[in-house]
Formats: structure tokens, sequence, C-alpha cells
């Protein structure tokens, strides 16, 4: 069998050498080098206001010592339950300046998640802003459950002047009051000290930097155990990646949220590293994303399949200039090839499609930014990350020549843990430091890696085991589909079915059946579908990704009804 490694050390395509190893480093150094090494250079251009690096340092030593003075400390879990505003960036570093660990939550999140997360990590005090979306939420939770402290920051504050004004006039309806009550801080009063103070030394290998929770596919998410050198290491791999990054400007399109794994990573963290610029929105919407586009002229935009399509589909595509954008990172689900070429067509900037995970603090693979690309993979590891398939059913073997395996990862970016679930610990890690991603893959000639399917989302067919991928991947030719999802549900001859959703192109007249006949003539008898069924859309997370889980969760509902 081949060495895969082999075929990485003898045609690696990212820049600079594949077993590279990262020296440990704390999320402050990495921090603090970029600061001091252009202080007056802009970190955050939040909707036309300007944050330069020593102005946003400045921000999170305050954040650090307001956060001592109130009694917090090394080893404290303190909540992000922010969009993507400057509050966050100040926040998060004050965190880890601190010596604290910052847990990040949705803004999605309902009261119940919400207070289960806090209750689960065991989260002392909370940021938040004075927005309807969140307040009232985060209010909640501060009343029924552990959390101690509220810190409420105000997005009219972080704006420019003139629309500072225009928020507060016109845009009441989306601000919550903030009640007088001694368990609630505002943001300004937090940070209304010199910023000095002493901060703890820490161990970048240790000392736990973030716990992100899983999205996961099925059951309670989990708490991913991230230090310091885990999160920096990640920062530093991504920052590899691009050749041109030590001679071009290099800004970034924010519209992911920094809450989740790959926007910490690819957005925020890395370009930190490359002491870049972020254009921050506080959330994707088509029309915003693409006048932000025109406006900053960014160099590269990270996003995710479903927020590309928007933008394609968006009235302002056609006007828009994309002579600046170079490059397109794609994640967080598989990228469908006519997708991927509409998009390079319409706008010249290449799309690179990677993988990662929360468990791995974002990046595992890419394709290349120049040179082979592979459209339907991941591409070649990062920099000092090892990935190797194993069997499906024995993680302790690799699979059968030729056969899909197991993708499980070793590298500088993989968790520390879980938290609090060594049980999970057990099932996540073979050979002691390899982890299991739960995804299905095929390891090709070049060492580019394509994903089948994820275990936990394989339909068990009366004996056969079938992809969803696999069957959405067909429907994805189907002329008149957009978007397409295949789910099991239960058969009581079969045991599962595969039953499949689609949204249709705007001009698109094609009925479910049709549909159906079409993709079943084309698939082995195993993986017909009952139906497809027509949609006006279909279920998203909170960073535009298609949820299987969440479609499963309404289909079922809708039946029990």
């Amino acid at each position: 069998m081949t060495d895969p490694e082999q075929i990485w050390r003898t045609a690696y395509n990212h820049p600079g050498a594949w077993d590279i190893e990262f020296p440990p480093q704390t999320m402050v150094e990495l921090f603090e080098d970029s600061a001091r090494a252009h202080p007056q250079a802009p970190l955050l251009d939040f909707m036309g206001r300007h944050y330069s690096y020593g102005e946003t340092l400045d921000g999170a030593n305050r954040v650090a010592c307001g956060l001592k003075a109130l009694g917090y400390g090394q080893g404290d879990r303190i909540g992000l339950f922010l969009p993507n505003v400057p509050h966050y960036v100040a926040a998060y570093y004050g965190i880890l300046k601190l010596g604290a660990t910052v847990v990040n939550f949705s803004p999605l999140y309902s009261v119940e998640e919400l207070s289960h997360q806090v209750e689960d990590s065991g989260t002392r005090a909370l940021f938040t802003i004075s927005a309807s979306a969140l307040l009232p939420t985060a209010l909640k939770v501060l009343d029924g459950s552990g959390l101690e402290r509220l810190v409420v920051g105000s997005v009219a504050g972080a704006l420019p002047a003139a629309k500072s004004l225009f928020y507060r006039l016109f845009r009441g309806a989306e601000v919550a009051q903030r009640p007088h009550d001694d368990r609630i801080l505002s943001f300004s009063k937090l940070i209304a000290n010199d910023g000095i103070c002493d901060a703890p030394k820490l161990d970048p290998e240790n000392d736990v930097a973030l716990i992100q929770y899983t999205g996961g596919t099925t059951g309670t998410p989990k708490g991913a155990v991230l230090t310091h050198q885990n999160l920096s290491a990640n920062a530093r791999q991504v920052a590899r990646l691009d050749p041109e990054v030590a001679t071009a400007k290099d800004k970034v399109l924010g519209v992911l949220p920094f809450f989740h794994v790959f926007a910490n990573t690819c957005v925020l963290n890395r370009t930190v590293v490359t002491g870049g610029e972020i254009a921050m929105l506080p959330r994707f919407n088509a029309k915003q994303a693409l006048a932000e586009l025109r406006r900053t002229q960014p160099r590269a935009l990270p996003g995710v399949p479903t927020m590309y399509q928007a933008l394609l589909d968006a009235p302002g595509m056609k006007p828009t200039d994309f002579a600046s954008l170079r490059f397109c990172i794609s994640g967080g689900a598989p990228l469908p090839a006519q997708l991927k070429d509409e998009w390079e067509k319409v706008t010249g900037a290449r799309v690179i499609e990677g993988y990662g995970l929360s468990e791995s603090s974002g990046v595992v693979c890419t394709n290349p930014y120049v040179g082979l690309n592979k459209p339907g993979t991941i591409g070649q590891p990062l920099a000092g990350t090892r990935v190797r398939l194993v069997d499906k059913e024995d993680p302790t073997r690799p699979p059968p020549e030729g056969e899909p395996g197991e993708i499980v990862v070793h590298g500088p970016q993989i968790m520390k843990g879980y938290w609090n679930r060594p049980d999970a610990d057990a099932e996540v890690f073979v050979d002691g430091h390899w982890l299991r991603t739960g995804d299905v893959g095929l390891i090709d000639e070049d060492g580019y890696i394509k994903i089948v399917d994820r275990l936990k989302d394989m339909i068990a067919v009366g004996g056969f085991k079938v992809f969803p991928s696999q069957i959405e991947a067909v429907l994805y030719q189907h002329p008149a589909v957009k978007e397409a999802l295949v789910i099991g549900l239960p058969d009581a001859y079969h045991g599962e079915l595969p039953h499949a959703y689609v949204t249709l192109d705007d001009d698109a007249t094609a009925t479910g059946p049709e549909i159906c006949a079409w993709l079943n003539g084309k698939l082995g008898k195993h993986e017909r579908v009952s139906e497809v069924v027509v949609r006006e859309s279909l279920p998203k997370t909170m960073i535009g990704k298609l949820s299987r889980k969440d479609l499963i969760n309404e289909v079922m509902a809708e039946r029990k009804a």
C-alpha cells in the first residue's frame, strides 16, 4: 500500500515544506507580535470605521484589566455571545490575555441551548450586545443558570458617527434596553481603565484558549478544548498557504461569523498573523456583502458554498467589480463543481476548497492557492499535519486496499480533548493521538483527499450502506436543482430509505416526481430514493451550511404532527 505521507513529501503542492514544525506560541504572543510590528496599520474596518492594531490591543488590554478587577482570572471561562462586531475582537484577545478561556456561543442559540452550554462549560461571565435578538436571551440565561455577569456593548458606539446616528434614530426596534442590575455591566464601563495590569505567564501547549462547541450531526454538542498552541499553530499553518502573503496587501471580507471555528482561524487569527485587515459585517446578507466588496476591495473572501450561491443570485452581482478578489476559501460543506466553475467565471477569483472541524481548530487540508486544484477534493494536508485512513469498522487497522476509510488526523492543531467528556475522548482518539473525524474518504495518487461521506450520515438500506453525499452529487447535475439534501428516514421493511429534498433555480419548473424519476435512473438499486420533495428553502446553520440534522428534525416533526 502506498504511504500517502510519502506522496506529500515528494509532491507537496503547498508553499514550503510539508514537515515543518510550529514552535509553541500563545495566542497573546501571536496578537501582540503583530500589534507591535505595525501598531498604526488597520486591523478592523467595521462598516467604515477603522480600528488599528494598536487601538485593538489597547482595547484587549483594558478588557483583561477590567475582568481582573471584577475578580476573574486564569482558568475562568468567559463567554462570547456576539455577532461580528469590534467588541468581539477586543474581548476575545482580552480574555486570552487574562489567562482565561474563551467560550464561543452562536448568536442564534435559544435560551435552552445557551443555558445548557453555559452550565456545561462553567461560564462565569458573558459578553453580548444590546440587540433585541441577543440581549433578552442573555438576560433569561443570567436569571436561569449559574452565569454570574453580563457585559453588554452597544453596536451604535462601534459605528462611524453618521451611521451611529442613523442606527439610533431609525433602528430602535433592533435595540434592547439594558436593565438596571448589579450583575450587568456596560462594555464601556468595563474598559474604563488604563489597560495596565499584571498578566499571567501562559503555557501554550497546556493552557486552554478556547472551548468550541461542535455542531454535531447527532446528540448533544460537545466542547472541543483548544489550547493556545492549537489555535496559533493553525493560524500559522493557514497563513503559509498563501504564496503572495509576504508581498500583497492582505485584506479579507469577514462575513463568516467569528464564533465559528472556520472564521475564527481563517478570518480572524490568520489575518492577525499576516498583519492584514478585516472588513467586518455583523452577519451575512448578500446585498450588503456585495456593497462591502465594492467599498473595501478585499483580496480574499472565505465562505461556504451556499454563501457563494446567494451572491451569484443577488441582484447587485453583475455591477460589482471583483478585480481585487484573488482567492475564495470554501469550507463547511462540499463545493458543487458547477458552483465553483460559475463563481470563478463571474469573478475571476480562484475558489480553494478545504476541510476542517472544530476539533482541529479549523483547518486540516486545502487545495493549493496556486497549482494543481482538484474539484471535488479537499486537497492536501496543511504543513505539519498527518492524515491517514483507517477501517470504518475497526479504526486500529487500515481499510482494505482501494476502499474508502475513516479519515484520522494528527497535528499541532488537534484539540486536547472534549470538555469534561473522557468517555468521548476514548471514542474519538485512536492510537493515543490520532483524531477520528467521522468522515469517510479516499486518497488519490497525488495525495489529494476526497470526502465520501460521514459515518453518522450513512443510511442503512437493508444491509447496504448508502452515502447521502453521493446521491446529492448526482442531484446537482440536474439543470433545475439549486440545493439538495438527502436524509435517511425509517422504513418498516428496509430499516431506512433515502429521501431527497431540493430547491430549484429561479426559472425552473421541474416537479419532485420528475426529478425523482431522472435521479433513480442514475443510481444503484439500493441507493434509489423514495421521493424527491421540492421546497422553497432548506434549513441552514448560522454560517449558511445546509443542515441535514435540522432537516431530519423538521421532517420527523411533520410526520409526527
